[in-house]
This record gives structure tokens, C-alpha cells and sequence, in this order.
């Protein structure tokens, strides 16, 4: 035995600060337009050679650059597909939430675990809206390519008649404009705090849809939902609410939706007995960090608090995401 994967571990908070360099210094945008050397990204950047060298071996190391025998670096295929400034699916900006909002958190973690008090509570409004108005739009190619999957998994593209969607802690609004993009009929009711709702009008209206969106602000268990939508989203919300505010949105969920209806909920799913996957355990400690009753659940805790509030048919959707999508109905 050897201490070689804690040695491994100990770098852990190393590579997205890494990512991060690589994104803000240009290298990922500049390698999109071709395979270049130190000497040609140090021109093209205005970075340091000596900087540039140690973090695009760093990248080698990681499998996110390639480099060929003549020492100039390409990309590798995930970094095309979520690290280039212009792709749909672009994470670049997420590090950034990282490095400036996770990590000096994390660094309380010890007395965090002594107290069970969080040194920030994002699921209170004053902390909250602040925090979440500076990085949801960031999350918005984490979770594009699982809401397009699901729109066309509920048959979206085909509609020909009205179709209601209420968003639900709608952020950058990403749930509900991946929906709205499959069909003219598709009609969004988006729900978030004000100071969050600013930015999901901001990216509805990037998007050319503001047309078929409308706004609701306030708290998720006061808000006026309205009835009879045939479609909710709770896209990575429960974790912060906790058990007892999460039961209690899902039953208002419930009397939201028209008979048929499908909740879709994204999350970061552990296992029944918490043994894994890891990135999910790693975030239920982040909630213990942010939050004042979060966690991350399991698909059998959150199937039996939507089988409490009167769904049925309660499943899953595999989906390019943490981890598959849960759906449920309401019957009809």
C-alpha cells in the first residue's frame, strides 16, 4: 500500500483553478481555431509562456489538451464540446463560481462539520438572490442539453395545441427555454426570487422568446403558481430546500399541474444507502455548506415524497446530466 491516491487527492482543489486560468487566460478559444505551440498561444493571449507551459501540461495531464510530438496542443473532444466560449454547451464560466464562491466556503468546512452551521445560507432570500444572481446564468450548459433531451422525451416538437410549463426556481431560465425552443405552443410560466428573476428575463430575452414567457417573484412556497400547466420543472432546487420545505413544494407542485401532468426534477442522485457517486456525496457536503437543511437525496427519498403529494408513475429519464432526470404524473 502506498500513498499514492491521497497524495492524488490532496490536488484535488487543483484542477478546476486550473480550467479556470486556461478559460480566462483564452487558451481554450484560441486551440478552437487550431493547434498552436507556447510561443503561438503566449502571442495570441498575451499570456506568459512560462504560465502557459505549466498549465497546458497541467491539461495534458488531464485529458483535456492533447499535444503531439512537436509540442503544439490541440483540444481534446471535451474540451471542443464545453470549454469554447461560443458552443452551447459551455461550462467555461461555471469555474469562476468555483474559485471566487465554493471554495472560500469550503475552507470553513471544519468548523462548519463542529457547528452544523453554514457559514452562508443560500436558501434564504437576502444571502440567497445575491449569491445565485452572480453564477445561475453559468449553469446554463450544465443543464441545456438534459432540458432539450427532455422536451423532446414529452414530445414538444409535435405540439399543435397550448402547452403550459411553470419553471420552478427557473435561475438562468434554462429548463424552460429548452422547452420553449421546440414549439411556438409552448407557453412558460418562469418562478424565482426578484433579484434572480432579473437574470432569467435577461437570458429569456437572448433567446428571442420573452413572447411566450411569463414572471412570477417570490418564495417557491408562497408564490401564485397558478393551475392546469401540463408541464414542471424543478431543475437542482430540492438539495437546497431541504426535506420538510421540499415535501411541501412538490404537494404545491401537485395542485399546479392539470390531470396528465409530468413534474421533471433534476438533481444530484446518491444511492439509497449513500455509498456513491462520489460527485453527489461531495455536493451534500457543499449543501451543508450553503444551506440550512440541504442535502442531496436519493431517488427513493424523493420518489416517496412525490408518491405522498399524489403522483404516480414515478421514473426516471436518463439524461446528459449529474444524473438521470426523476419524472412523476399527476393522474389523469
Amino acid at each position: 500500500m502506498t500513498p499514492e491516491r491521497l497524495m492524488q487527492l490532496a490536488w484535488g482543489y487543483a484542477p478546476p483553478l486550473v480550467i479556470e486560468a486556461a478559460v480566462r487566460n483564452g487558451v481554450f478559444d484560441a486551440l478552437a481555431r487550431g493547434a498552436r505551440t507556447v510561443a503561438e498561444l503566449a502571442a495570441e493571449t498575451g499570456a506568459s509562456e512560462r504560465g502557459l507551459t505549466a498549465i497546458s501540461d497541467a491539461l495534458v495531464g488531464l485529458g483535456l489538451l492533447e499535444k503531439d510530438g512537436s509540442a503544439r496542443y490541440r483540444l481534446a473532444p471535451e474540451s471542443a464540446a464545453f470549454l469554447v466560449k461560443d458552443k452551447p454547451g459551455y461550462l467555461g464560466s461555471f469555474f469562476r463560481h468555483i474559485s471566487t464562491q465554493l471554495i472560500p466556503d469550503w475552507l470553513h468546512l471544519t468548523e462548519t462539520v463542529r457547528t452544523g452551521a453554514p457559514p452562508v445560507t443560500v436558501n434564504e432570500e437576502a444571502t440567497g438572490s445575491p449569491f445565485f444572481q452572480e453564477f445561475v446564468e453559468s449553469l446554463f450548459g450544465i443543464n441545456y442539453a438534459a432540458a432539450k433531451l427532455l422536451g423532446e422525451h414529452l414530445g414538444l416538437g409535435g405540439a399543435s395545441a397550448p402547452v403550459r410549463v411553470l419553471d420552478l426556481a427557473a435561475g438562468s431560465g434554462v429548463w424552460g427555454i429548452a422547452l420553449a425552443e421546440q414549439s411556438p405552443h409552448v407557453a412558460v410560466t418562469a418562478v424565482d426570487w426578484p433579484g434572480v428573476l432579473a437574470t432569467t428575463r435577461r437570458v429569456v430575452e437572448r433567446h428571442g422568446l420573452t413572447r411566450q414567457y411569463s414572471f412570477v417573484a417570490g418564495d417557491l412556497l408562497q408564490a401564485a403558481f397558478g393551475t392546469g400547466h401540463q408541464i414542471a420543472t424543478l431543475g437542482h432546487i430540492l438539495h437546497t430546500e431541504g426535506e420538510a420545505r421540499s415535501r411541501e413544494l412538490l404537494r404545491r407542485t401537485f395542485d399546479a399541474l392539470a390531470p396528465g401532468g409530468t413534474i421533471a426534477i433534476g438533481e444530484f442522485l446518491v444511492s439509497q444507502d449513500r455509498t456513491g457517486p462520489p460527485h453527489c456525496l461531495l455536493f451534500a457536503v457543499n449543501m451543508l455548506l450553503h444551506s440550512s437543511a440541504g442535502n442531496a437525496y436519493s431517488f427513493e427519498e424523493i420518489g416517496a415524497w412525490l408518491s405522498e403529494a399524489g403522483f404516480t408513475d414515478i421514473r426516471t429519464l436518463e439524461a446528459p446530466a449529474p444524473s438521470p432526470l426523476i419524472l412523476a404524473s399527476r393522474p389523469a
